[in-house]
């Protein structure tokens, strides 16, 4: 069995048990460690089944933050569930880039792995993300539309997971989508609203593949507090706008640290960065004595993916951690 912290970020019980209780600094995810605020007032009544015009509000608010059409929108209790029912719905053979997210390796029955560099072999669906997780690289449209092109020629398709993309707009392939075209998006709301336990996520896709995501996950697929908050966190322009200018003040601080201490950042989103260093195990095991947490990689020995933290406060923490050990 492979270990826990290696397998995914976020598991802080494993964590406590393996170092200790204390109040511990989690930088395991790429989720925003200052979350969209939620309202006081912002409560659901949760007494009746979800209104079907609250989903559809919901669908239309993340439509307009994505640049498609509401009817290309399915709203998904998270990305991760969107992902991992696509293959029984779409069918087919299937490659997912690596390295990349280890679900994309799931969504698929038999996917085949494959490198940036590798081509695709017939019809297959190609699946990545962009950015990459956990490397942070960013695709831009030229590259995307080549691999679109290439997919549709060959009768497969081109499926982005666009988990992070919400600090990058213009890097979003989501307005190309449409009946016409092979192309299917994910997007997830949590990262980059910092509230990842709410799980809703959305698949952006032709409309024949809306309607059968919609007939598998029923009439009420979304709790009526996902779709309360959604709706409301997707109309914010204003704290959409200010987070993308934070997020990228706040990773050039980091980078700016993880400099000072001869780690070289890498990767373009600014929820998180990866570090390779030869003595990553022992690093991480410094960090976790300090009760800082980040993400090794089974796959990868080498590698480290730090969350970018949230405040002067937290860097100073990591500062110490890495002087001091």
């Amino acid at each position: 069995m492979s270990d826990p912290l290696r397998h995914h970020g976020g598991n802080l019980a494993e964590a406590r048990a393996r170092f200790g209780e204390g109040p511990w600094l989690d930088l395991s995810t790429g989720i925003n460690p200052v979350a969209w605020p939620v309202p006081p007032d912002r409560t659901a009544d949760l007494g009746p089944l979800p209104d079907p015009a609250a989903l559809a509000q919901l669908e239309a608010a993340a439509a307009a933050q994505f640049g498609v059409s509401p009817a290309l929108v399915c709203a998904v209790p998270g990305s991760e569930m969107g992902l991992r029912l696509l293959g029984p719905l779409l069918g087919g053979r299937a490659c997912h880039r690596v390295p990349g997210y280890r679900t994309h390796g799931a969504a698929f029955a038999d996917s085949l792995p494959v490198s940036p560099a590798a081509p695709v072999p017939g019809d297959a669906r190609l699946l990545l993300a962009n950015p990459n997780n956990p490397c942070g690289t960013l695709l831009d449209w030229p590259a995307l539309e080549t691999l679109l092109a290439e997919r549709t020629a060959a009768g497969g398709w081109l499926i982005v997971d666009e988990a992070f993309v919400d600090a990058h707009p213009a890097a979003s392939i989501a307005p190309l989508v449409g009946d016409e075209r092979r192309l299917i998006v994910f997007r997830s709301f949590g990262k980059f609203f910092g509230l990842a336990g709410l799980r809703l996520g959305f698949v952006i896709a032709p409309s024949p593949l809306v309607a059968r995501y919609r007939a598998l996950l029923g009439d009420w697929p979304i709790d009526a507090t996902a779709l309360a908050i959604g709706t409301r966190a997707y109309r914010d322009r204003a704290w959409i706008d200010a987070t993308r200018t934070a997020l990228a003040l706040r990773a050039t601080a980091f980078d700016t640290l993880l400099r000072a201490h001869g780690l070289a950042p890498e990767g373009a989103s600014p929820l998180f960065r990866l570090v390779s260093h030869p003595d990553a195990a022992d690093l991480f095991e410094r960090l976790a004595r300090a009760h800082i947490l980040v993400r090794p990689f089974d796959y990868a020995p080498r590698w480290l993916r730090f969350g970018v933290p949230a405040d002067p406060q937290a860097l100073d923490r990591i500062d110490r951690a890495l002087r001091h050990g």
